[in-house]
Order: structure tokens, then C-alpha cells, then sequence
């Protein structure tokens, strides 16, 4: 779905609230970029609403108005997204049957509909690591566009999805960059989507990621919190805003896995789940990811200005030639069954092979000054 197609329903929606005075719709706002950045980390798929009840509105059930004020969005869905805890009505969290009166506020948090636009199944091979009635989780290889859009158009982790269900589309609750490697869930149907994707929006999965970065990180571990926003001078990148009232609060935590001196190999911890949130908040640090062309880690940040030492980096970069992060670990509650389900992937191939490189060059760079 195109973002003038996705303006089109906004303006639909709009319409179809034109008959309340406007301060009685406070807000029906959409994320532009939450459906559609280039890269795919977005782990906000979600619409945000709140509207405000009309001074002469009669006493109805909380499901029912919502419906009635919601464009092409069925009761079923309204009264399974009150159910997983996604509606509050005067800040507290409400049951369907519930009652409206005169100026009550009501908040709702939708998770983005499954889009009926045609996305046609291919046979790409996934490497499924769990999968029931209710969930699928892959480890996806780096350089796999989740979601088709922006050029990608074919080839993505929904087309592969679509095809080994069948033809049927499984829905996202989440996503991971294009050149990020590692574990994703997707659900397989509306009810799972509705419980997993208010686990990402309290932020009460557990997630590690690993990252190889430029530079001798000075700590062993720490947080880095600072509210991310799209970056002035360049609207594909994203960066930390000094400013309070600016971005979206964010915190990562980091821990110091091993050190070549030259780049480190991190292990950090999501607390929330912004766009390209780790590379943002370690560019902040001082450490830019190893190899991450928009975050500017595809050069020579650290080392030596020696010939010998450049062509090592270039070739590490040939190693790995997409920035170094890794989704190892994701853990969260079975939609249906209430289990906790953790999961772990091994470091693939290519950050490996750069680990183990950096670790050979320093051992030889040790036993020539010993």
C-alpha cells in the first residue's frame, strides 16, 4: 500500500468523522514512516487514535462506537483489540461493554491491518526455526527486504511467507533491516497479531541483538537513552535529538561480548523499538556499526594510517558486506497458550568470519611486538 494511498484513507477517515466538532477529534494519527521505511526497522506498526465524545452522545456500548467511528474497521477486530488491552477510555484500560458517556476520552492503538494488496507468493527458501498454528518464526539472512515496497517489489520475507502458507499471508508484528540478520515472528492470524504486536508496544519481549562495532568501547556495559528523530540533513537516516519535545524516547543497553581494539563486538538489549535504533544510538555513542554505509561505518574510523593495515579493513569489509548486527535472541508469550517462548540464533556466517579475522590479526600484531 503506497503512502498516497495510505493519505487517501487518512483523508476517508477524516470524512468520516466530519460530523463531530473538530476539538471532539483529538488526534487520528498515523506514523508515515511506521509501515514504510526503506530499511524496515520498524517495530511501530501501529495506528494511534483518540477521540473525544460528543456533549450530546447517548450512553453505548464501548466496541459499538468505536465501530461506528472507525473507517472499514469491523467490530470483531475493534472488540479483539479491547480485549488484548489496546483501548482506554479516561486513561484506564476499558472492556467492551462498556458504556460511553458525554466527553469521555478514548485512546485505541491498533496494530496495522493486513494490507489486501496483491503480494504474490515465492518460492524463497526461509530457515523456520518454530512453527504452530499461531506464530512462525524465522531466522532471516541478511539482505532479505521483509515487507515489499520502496523498489522491492519481489523477493521479500512476505512473499516467501505467502507461499509456504499456502497462498494465505502471514501478518508482521515487527521487522528487522533489510541488511540485518536474525529472528523474526510473524502471526498467522488476527488473534495472534492483536496479543504479540501489544507485547512489542509494552515492550515485554525480550530481544538481544549482537553488533560489531568501530572502536575500543570505553565501558563494559552502560545504556544509551536519547530520543531518535529523523536526521535534517539526510531524511533516510535517523539521529538523536537533544531535545525533549523532539523524537521518540528511546534506551538501549549494551554489554562488551570481546575487544580487537581496533572494533568491539556488543551485545546489546532493546528497551524500545525504534527505527534503526541501535545503529543510531552506537553512532551516538562514538561507534558506528562496522560496515554500516547510512550510519557512515563502511570506512576507516580506527587504526593505523599503514597500507598493510587498510587493505586488512578492506578485505573485512568483503567479509561482511553489510553492517554487523545480528537479532540473536527473541522471547516472548504464546498468543494462545500464555508459555513464555524464547529463541536463539547463532551468529551467521559472515560475522564469523569477521570476528575470527579480527581476532587472527591481533594475535599476530601481539606476537610481533611481544
Amino acid at each position: 500500500m503506497g503512502s498516497s494511498k495510505k493519505k487517501n484513507t487518512v483523508k476517508k477517515l477524516a470524512d468520516k468523522l466530519s460530523s463531530l466538532p473538530d476539538e471532539n477529534l483529538v488526534g487520528a494519527e498515523y506514523d508515515s514512516d511506521a509501515e514504510f521505511s526503506e530499511d524496515e526497522n520498524v517495530e511501530e506498526l501501529f495506528e494511534h487514535y483518540k477521540f473525544i465524545v460528543d456533549k450530546g452522545q447517548s450512553m453505548m456500548r464501548l466496541d459499538k462506537y468505536i465501530t461506528s467511528r472507525m473507517f472499514e474497521t469491523s467490530r470483531s477486530r475493534v472488540q479483539m483489540a479491547v480485549e488484548a488491552g489496546y483501548v482506554r477510555v479516561n486513561g484506564k484500560i476499558a472492556k467492551s461493554n462498556y458504556k460511553i458517556k458525554p466527553l469521555d476520552e478514548i485512546s485505541l492503538v491498533f496494530p496495522y491491518e493486513k494490507r489486501v494488496r496483491d503480494i504474490g507468493p515465492e518460492n524463497i527458501p526461509l530457515d523456520i526455526i518454530y512453527e504452530d498454528d499461531d506464530v512462525l518464526v524465522i531466522n532471516k539472512e541478511a539482505g532479505m527486504v521483509v515487507h515489499p515496497g520502496h523498489g522491492h517489489f519481489s523477493g521479500t520475507l512476505v512473499n516467501a511467507v505467502a507461499y509456504h502458507l499456502g497462498g494465505k499471508n502471514g501478518i508482521l508484528v515487527h521487522r528487522i533491516d533489510k541488511d540485518t540478520s536474525g529472528i523474526l515472528v510473524i502471526a498467522k492470524n488476527e488473534e495472534a497479531q492483536m496479543k504479540l504486536a501489544k507485547q512489542f508496544f509494552d515492550h515485554t519481549t525480550k530481544r538481544k541483538y549482537v553488533a560489531i562495532v568501530w572502536g575500543n568501547v570505553e565501558q563494559d556495559e552502560g545504556t544509551i537513552e536519547g530520543n531518535i528523530t529523523r536526521d535534517e540533513s539526510d531524511r533516510m537516516r535517523f539521529t538523536v535529538t537533544k531535545d525533549p519535545n523532539k523524537g521518540k524516547h528511546a534506551v538501549t543497553h549494551y554489554r562488551v561480548l570481546e575487544r580487537f581494539g581496533y572494533v568491539t563486538v556488543v551485545e546489546c538489549i532493546l528497551e524500545t523499538g525504534r527505527t534503526h535504533q541501535i545503529r543510531v544510538h552506537m553512532r551516538y555513542l562514538g561507534h558506528p556499526l562496522f560496515n554500516d554505509e547510512r550510519y557512515g561505518g563502511n570506512k576507516i574510523l580506527q587504526g593505523t594510517i599503514f597500507t598493510k593495515y587498510k587493505q586488512f579493513i578492506e578485505n573485512c569489509f568483503k567479509i561482511l558486506p553489510r553492517q554487523g548486527l545480528h537479532a540473536k535472541t527473541l522471547g516472548f508469550v504464546h498468543p494462545t497458550t500464555g508459555k513464555q517462548m524464547d529463541f536463539d540464533s547463532p551468529l551467521p556466517e559472515d560475522m564469523k568470519a569477521l570476528i575470527e579475522k579480527m581476532r587472527n590479526y591481533i594475535k599476530s600484531r601481539n606476537d610481533i611486538e611481544a
